[in-house]
């Protein structure tokens, strides 16, 4: 224990001599929390801008804009042509605009069926999306309504109207995020990334500066020549502070901030714990496997970013090509989307995701694989620069 301590206290000092550590893990991580959960503290967006181009002016017009300025995701924008309204979508004033032919309302009540237009600007995915399916909805209603009016006139009762116009009943059941929040659906794995990130970037950056600046070899005499003990000293402090952003962070998530958890806040933090220390151990076996600092950190913002991709959370793993979804076990971020699935959504406990734990501990036996070459290149203070 005693060369352990002495290596904690040279790295307290290193701490006091660079504040990049600290900025560089608490203050991008308090950041980055306060950024996303601030962004999306109103979960789903709201009141996007959707132009209206009423060439028509009929009482169905008025009332088809009036019905969709009501939804909770349209903010309706009026438009006396359609060359202003075009220009406004392409410098992103606008994430839709709807174009009302004229005539549209005797089209309907002459049986001609009326074309109406409607334009997306899918480059901002999600408010295109949104105002797509909301503008969608209300196509769908009012050709409803007009249905409706029609089958009254010819004297079929409400009953049958209804058979008619809807002839499926839609049940459906949003389970684990009833409100359709983004930010319960996002946040819960995509601030754990991020803190993945930070632990994997800072762990090949503290293990590597020793190389680059020379000192690795004074490193290896304060731990009295042990590699393990030099890691263990080193790194100890660092797993200290992931370890209390990990915990803070879901205890924010689903204790302070009450996001929808049907398990424990506690499985939950083992499960935040067991993160940190797949990734400590990654980033230890890539400063190992690339014994070249500014290589090893460009591999390891690589490896985390894409690790956003194949987690699953986006885009369901399922419907990748095969090749891709055997590449997502090597990222310890898919584990634990799939394990924070299995507490928060099923609350299964231990049982339901003991096996993604065990896939988590086994990166931990990466390091030991290639620690021989960092410690000889500790010992003889080789820095490969290219």
């Amino acid at each position: 224990m005693k060369e352990i301590l002495q290596v904690l206290r040279r790295e307290i000092r290193i701490f006091r001599q660079r504040p990049i550590y600290i900025l560089a893990s608490v203050g991008v991580m308090v950041f980055n929390t306060v950024f996303y959960l601030s962004f999306m503290q109103d979960g789903l967006p709201h009141d996007l801008p959707v132009g209206v181009v009423d060439c028509d002016r009929s009482s169905t017009s008025r009332s088809f804009c009036q019905q969709l300025d009501a939804t909770q995701q349209g903010a309706v924008v009026y438009y006396d042509d359609i060359h202003q309204a075009r220009h406004d979508m392409q410098t992103g004033r606008l994430t839709a605009f709807v174009v009302i032919p004229e005539g549209f309302n005797d089209d309907i009540q002459a049986n001609r069926q009326p074309h109406l237009g409607y334009y997306v600007n899918s480059l901002y995915f999600v408010g295109g999306a949104l105002s797509y399916g909301n503008i969608v909805t209300m196509v769908n209603l009012t050709n409803g309504a007009v249905q409706r009016q029609v089958l009254r006139a010819k004297g079929v009762n409400e009953r049958e109207i209804l058979a008619r116009i809807q002839p499926i009943v839609l049940d459906a059941h949003q389970i684990g995020n009833t409100t359709t929040n983004y930010g319960v659906y996002l946040n819960g794995v995509l601030l754990p990334g991020v803190l993945e990130m930070i632990v994997i970037l800072i762990t090949v950056y503290a293990v590597g500066s020793e190389l680059k600046y020379g000192t690795s070899r004074h490193l290896m005499q304060t731990a009295g020549g042990s590699m393990g003990k030099a890691l263990l000293g080193k790194l100890l402090p660092y797993s200290l502070i992931f370890t209390v952003l990990g915990i803070s962070l879901e205890l924010i998530l689903y204790h302070w901030l009450h996001y929808p958890i049907r398990g424990s806040v506690g499985w939950m933090c083992l499960a935040i714990l067991l993160l940190v220390a797949a990734a400590q151990a990654i980033g230890l076996f890539i400063i190992e496997l690339i014994p070249n600092l500014r290589l090893a950190i460009s591999v390891s913002a690589i490896f985390s970013v894409f690790a956003f991709s194949v987690a699953g959370f986006t885009l369901p793993v399922e419907a990748m090509p095969a090749g891709i979804r055997g590449i997502g076990e090597i990222f310890p971020l898919r584990h634990y989307y799939l394990l924070s699935v299995q507490e928060t959504i099923w609350g299964s406990g231990f049982a339901g995701w003991w096996q993604e734990a065990v896939h988590l501990l086994i990166f931990l036996l990466l390091p030991p694989v290639l620690l021989r070459r960092l410690e000889e290149a500790y010992v003889n203070e080789r820095y490969e620069r290219d």
